[in-house]
């Protein structure tokens, strides 16, 4: 039942994402018809999918300016829509529990509410508001704050998301940076429905924007999250297999923090394992989001930057729009010792993309030398070969450096 209702969301999503309405009104009809005829949404999906056969009746007819913000709208409205009849579907299924409240002095009622609770109410995101900000509250915001975001990633919440937004600006550093970098990873997820709701759009870039430092700060964090996604920083310190002097600055801060003790340990028990490559799976997605146009795009330095910590992170889908960063990267790897096939043919690409086609064909016959068969070095160098195509070297040139390769 829960995968079928995966599936469902899924569709819905994929669908809203292209402003396919009628495709996603199908599912939302099915679980309206699941939740029985009291049930509240029946007006507002009758209203959603009126004003958008009105709209693209109108669109037959006659040029609209204002029809592709009109769009959106409905989109963002149905968005809305999917998102509560979700939380009531996963109530009816027995998928979410109902729950009324927590103890503010258990960090595992903490962690468990806002973790499991689909109907957060007001009261509870004006608690952990001003919790963000009281320094005898900080270890159970923190709790709230990781908990939240998971949560966040079941079931969207426009006030639960601003209000993570809001606590980037919390005058606790670790808060704050807490609160950062759940909220990027929160916009990476979302980035294909984000465009569909100005209003954390909007909070987002107006809390950047008061920070006062061009979203310096913010982008430093950003770099942080790509670095550290490829590691659970607390479980390996927890486990004692790390000094604190190794961890990023921000873990640093969170493990020294005043009465943080009990918040890591039982945070530390609650994390999941699959919990590395869903951030994995995040940063190679992040170049193609609104939260890097907003942080990234335009600014050439910090492009190299994180492309620069992305390749440390062995992220090398960043190397292919930074070149001359992936070129640095690899020919300090390879001086350094490396006889990796893959590095010879990271390097060689760069190279290649940069015009030097001399360079890039020694060190491609470099990687084929190593691989020894011809099989292996086709494992390599195909998914380079298709990358090299897309980002504009002519075919011609790939299929000659091909046959050189293989028959030179």
């Amino acid at each position: 039942m829960a995968n079928e209702l995966a599936d469902q969301l899924n569709t819905i999503e994929r669908s809203l994402g292209e402003c396919m309405i009628e495709t996603a009104s199908t599912v939302i009809r099915m679980w309206l018809n699941e939740l029985g005829e009291n049930n509240p949404y029946e007006q507002a999906l009758l209203t959603i999918r009126k004003t958008y056969n009105d709209l693209f009746t109108k669109w037959l007819n006659v040029d609209d300016p204002d029809a592709e913000a009109k769009l959106n709208k409905i989109t963002g409205d149905a968005y809305q829509l999917a998102d509560a009849v979700y939380v009531d579907i996963r109530l009816k299924r027995g998928l979410s529990p109902q729950m009324h409240g927590f103890s503010r002095q258990s960090p595992e009622s903490i962690l468990r509410y806002f973790d499991n609770c689909i109907r957060l109410q007001s009261e509870d995101l004006e608690w952990l508001r001003e919790a963000m900000n009281s320094e005898e509250q900080v270890s159970s915001a923190l709790i709230a704050i990781m908990a939240l975001t998971r949560n966040l990633r079941e079931c969207f919440s426009i006030d639960a998301f601003n209000t993570l937004i809001d606590g980037m600006a919390s005058e606790n550093d670790v808060v704050a940076d807490l609160c950062t970098s759940n909220v990027l990873s929160l916009l990476i997820h979302y980035d294909v429905r984000i465009d569909f709701f100005p209003q954390i759009q909007e909070t987002f870039i107006n809390t950047v924007t008061a920070m006062g430092d061009q979203g310096d700060h913010v982008f430093e964090v950003l770099c942080a999250f790509v670095e550290s996604s490829k590691k659970n920083w607390l479980e390996d310190y927890a486990m004692g297999m790390l000094p604190l002097s190794w961890l990023p600055k921000e873990i640093q801060k969170l493990v020294e923090s005043v009465n943080l003790e009990n918040a890591i340990q039982t945070l530390q028990e609650w994390a999941p394992k699959e919990e590395t490559k869903y951030m994995e799976e995040l940063v190679t997605n992040l170049p193609n989001t609104w939260l890097y146009e907003v942080l990234v795009n335009g600014n050439p330095m910090r492009e190299k930057n994180l492309a620069f910590i992305g390749l440390q992170c062995g992220y090398r889908d960043m190397l292919w729009n930074n070149p001359d960063v992936g070129e640095r990267v690899y020919r300090d790897i390879l001086r350094n010792g490396s006889d990796k096939p893959q590095d010879f043919i990271n390097y060689a690409h760069c190279l290649m993309l940069k015009g030097d086609r001399m360079m890039a064909y020694e060190n491609y016959k470099q990687a084929r030398q190593i691989c020894g068969s011809l099989r292996d070095f086709y494992d390599l160098f195909r998914p380079d070969r298709r990358a090299l195509i897309d980002h504009g070297v002519p075919l011609d040139y790939v299929y000659a450096l091909e046959d050189n390769l293989v028959n030179g």
